[in-house]
């Protein structure tokens, strides 16, 4: 029997059809279509495949065309628009049934030494006084419907501990503010692609419900229209996956039924390692526009 955290090495391991071209699988984690996190990496992972040694992704950026089919491979088009002495441009176009779902628009860059400045890391208590997220939602397993129990309360590769855990179906206003705690299950090669793959997957993971948080209104709330639209990753040092990261979140505006957050990841020792910003739909189904 294989572990959650090998089908998810697995799931970014791309089979090769073709020179530039790749095809993943899916893992179902309980939207009832592709989870973003999942295709923005292995999108990632596609345009490395092209690259050559030395070179890592420092600036990644996604747009979400079309809801994924979770029971069809997605097939991953690899475009080279410049090997340059220092940078590496890449794009690549996720199809499924024949249509583009996804854009994504990689930079990978030659290590390099210079100037240096962050901003600090919140102060917030360690992982290990936190309780696993999996388990607060296996507490709750009764009130989760029938139809998606059993995928959302399944093993994962991840174990994430919110700093402050909100009910997600009786969700009470607060600041649009989450920070949670993270970190694969499993050792992890030491490959670098592998460790930028596994937290561009980690990046999409409650994200977006930042914005609702002063709206007090729970993400899988029937009335809710919720979608990412595009996905932003800058990775500014390395770091591993399968140590600690904290993932602090936020949401300074939402307006035009759009929400807009970001992110900074930073590793235990207090290095900002990564940046993320997303926007997505975020619209009552009462207010319903033209579709996106």
């Amino acid at each position: 029997m294989t572990t959650p955290v090998a089908d998810l090495l697995d799931l970014l391991d791309l089979e090769p059809l073709e020179v530039n071209i790749y095809r993943g699988r899916n893992r179902d984690i309980g939207t009832g279509r592709v989870f973003g996190g999942q295709v923005f990496a292995q999108a990632l992972v596609a345009a490395q495949r092209t690259v050559e040694a030395g070179r890592d992704a420092h600036s990644v950026h996604g747009y979400f065309l079309r809801a994924g089919d979770l029971k069809a491979p997605i097939i991953f088009f690899v475009d080279r628009p410049r090997d340059g002495g220092s940078f590496t441009s890449r794009r690549v176009t996720a199809i499924q049934h024949g249509e583009a779902i996804f854009h994504l628009s990689a930079s990978f860059h030659v290590s390099a030494s210079g100037l240096e400045h962050q901003s600090a890391m919140p102060e917030v208590p360690p992982p290990e006084s936190l309780a696993p997220e999996l388990d607060l939602i296996r507490e709750m397993a009764h009130r989760i419907p029938e139809s998606v129990r059993a995928v959302l309360t399944q093993d994962r590769p991840f174990d994430f501990r919110p700093v402050a855990p909100m009910d997600p179906f009786h969700p009470e206003v607060r600041d649009p503010v989450r920070r949670v705690w993270f970190r694969v299950l499993a050792p992890l090669p030491d490959e670098r692609i592998i460790h930028q793959a596994v937290l561009a997957y980690a990046s999409d993971y409650g994200l977006l419900p930042t914005a609702l948080h002063p709206h007090g209104v729970a993400m899988r709330d029937p009335r809710m229209q919720m979608a990412s639209l595009d996905h932003s990753l800058w990775l500014h040092r390395p770091f591993r996956a399968d140590d600690w990261l904290l993932y602090d979140m936020d949401s300074p505006v939402a307006a035009g039924a759009r929400g807009f957050t970001r992110g900074a990841i930073f590793a235990r020792t207090g290095e900002l390692v990564a940046s993320v910003a997303q926007e997505g739909l975020m619209r009552m189904r009462s207010e319903q526009g033209p579709r996106p």
